[in-house]
């Protein structure tokens, strides 16, 4: 029987040999192919637009999206094959401008063994209905791939870094004399930021091409970055960045060595572009971020809303409302004028135009925010499962076995629609919700102080465990 193929909240993904195979590819682009066929716009001669594949540094990346452009040839697609490997911003970007869709074989942050594919529309992620849709369409129809049907190759990059350059203040930028501490973490996107920044005030780690990243995982969270830390410091470095494997999310260290939480960076950001350059709408993030957006929000009166894990949740607001800024909790930011897409350079550049434009180091623009808007103590912790759990089950198991108090909180509302949502007085709050890319159920919190934050957390994982077993 054929592997099943679910796409999560950020493509699909898998192990490689074992469910990710030439296979199971194959099938995904044979649907893609036939749902490109069926709802595409044709040109009077009926000819369908452009296609874009590209492909991420990852084992045998290269490979699958040549297969998969093979079989959009042979369908009769025309489709452009990316020469290297490149960020999935890079195909966001494209997507927006040069071709109708752009697929991507990566799998992100995900560790070595994984690939996936993921999906560009309209400078985007897919909505939720297309890959729906997708997934409806998969062994519809068998695998049409051609002998001989190789797509061109070429390098569509610059068009990305042109994009870059001209929606970041390219005068602040080049006003910022300080180093940078860049972790590309092996991914796609090393060499970014050297595009923009003179290369001599750039410091790289993990710039070369390792398809195993080093032996690590590359994601861009605090555990990961114990050596981007040490280099900060060692060098002296005004602000330390790092890119997962495929380049859209970020992650920032001031100029002490703090990591700062994707809370504070998007409350400096969005608070710098309300009240600097006058941005207007409403502010959109995932249900795991955290409180000072909201605060924000009031402030400016700013209409606010909580969407479900997966930035393309978050694009999807983007796309039919008046949004002014966008984020989700794993390091994705977005905002009106650029692409309604997760960027890493664009989020790294922004915070360095805000650094240049205000005079202020990193860890001051994090301390104005927490002094005009409250301190953010948010953490996450993952429990490993051993087999899927079914969301919605797991949700209201839980909720029936809420006290009315916790941690002498008083309970005063809970969100069911993607995990449980337990928010106290004061904003803060405790979610717990599976993951919809790795065989874990993750638990954030976010309270004033690490200890009531780390007593939520506890409180969090004595509540799930027993459900698990």
């Amino acid at each position: 029987m054929a592997a099943e193929i679910k796409f999560g909240t950020d493509g699909w993904r898998g192990i490689v040999a074992w469910d990710f195979t030439f296979e199971n590819v194959r099938r995904v682009a044979q649907a893609l192919a036939d749902y490109i066929s069926e709802n595409a716009p044709s040109d009077e001669n009926g000819k369908l637009p452009k296609v874009f594949v590209g492909y991420d540094r990852r084992f045998m990346s290269d490979l699958f999206a040549a297969d998969i452009a093979s079989i959009f040839r042979s369908n009769k697609i025309d489709v452009t094959l990316s020469d290297r490997p490149i960020s999935s911003p890079v195909a966001s970007c494209l997507s927006l401008s040069k071709f109708w869709m752009c697929v991507v074989v990566t799998a992100s942050h995900n560790p070595a063994q994984y690939n996936g594919i993921k999906i560009k529309v309209a400078g985007g992620a897919a909505s939720a209905r297309l890959t729906k849709e997708l997934e409806e369409g998969i062994d519809k129809n068998s695998v049409l791939l051609l002998y001989g049907q190789k797509a061109e190759k070429k390098d569509f990059s610059d068009v990305y870094f042109k994009y870059v350059s001209s929606h970041v203040n390219m005068k602040k930028l080049k006003a910022f004399k300080g180093k940078v501490v860049m972790d590309y973490m092996y991914g796609a996107a090393s060499g970014y930021l050297e595009k923009i920044l003179p290369s001599r005030q750039v410091i790289a780690l993990h710039a070369e091409h390792d398809a195993t990243f080093g032996g690590g995982q590359p994601e861009p969270v605090e555990k990961n970055l114990h050596e981007l830390k040490k280099a900060v410091l060692a060098n002296k470095a005004a602000l330390g960045v790092a890119f997962d494997g495929d380049g859209d999310r970020v992650a920032l260290i001031d100029e002490k060595g703090t990591y700062l939480t994707p809370c504070v960076i998007a409350a400096v950001l969005c608070h710098y572009l309300i009240k600097v350059k006058k941005l207007k709408g409403k502010i959109v993030q995932t249900v795991s971020m955290g409180y000072l957006l909201k605060r924000i929000a009031r402030q400016y009166n700013m209409l606010f809303e909580e969407v479900g894990v997966g930035f393309k949740n978050v694009a999807e607001r983007m796309a039919l409302e008046d949004v002014a800024f966008g984020v989700e909790e794993s390091g994705g930011f977005a905002w009106k004028g650029n692409l309604p897409d997760r960027d890493g350079l664009t989020v790294a550049l922004a915070f360095l135009e805000v650094m240049a434009a205000s005079g202020k180091k990193a860890s001051e623009l994090c301390a104005q925010v927490a002094e005009e808007f409250g301190t953010s103590v948010y953490l996450r912790r993952d429990i490993a499962i051993v087999k899927p759990v079914d969301k919605a089950a797991l949700t209201e198991k839980m909720r029936k076995k809420l006290p009315k108090k916790i941690n002498n909180r008083k309970v005063t509302e809970l969100l069911t629609f993607d995990g449980l949502k337990i928010l106290f007085d004061n904003d803060e709050w405790l979610l717990i919700r599976p993951s919809g890319t790795e065989p874990v159920v993750r638990i954030y919190a976010e309270t004033a102080s690490k200890k009531e934050t780390q007593a939520l957390l506890d409180f969090g994982e004595k509540l799930l465990v027993p459900f698990l077993k």
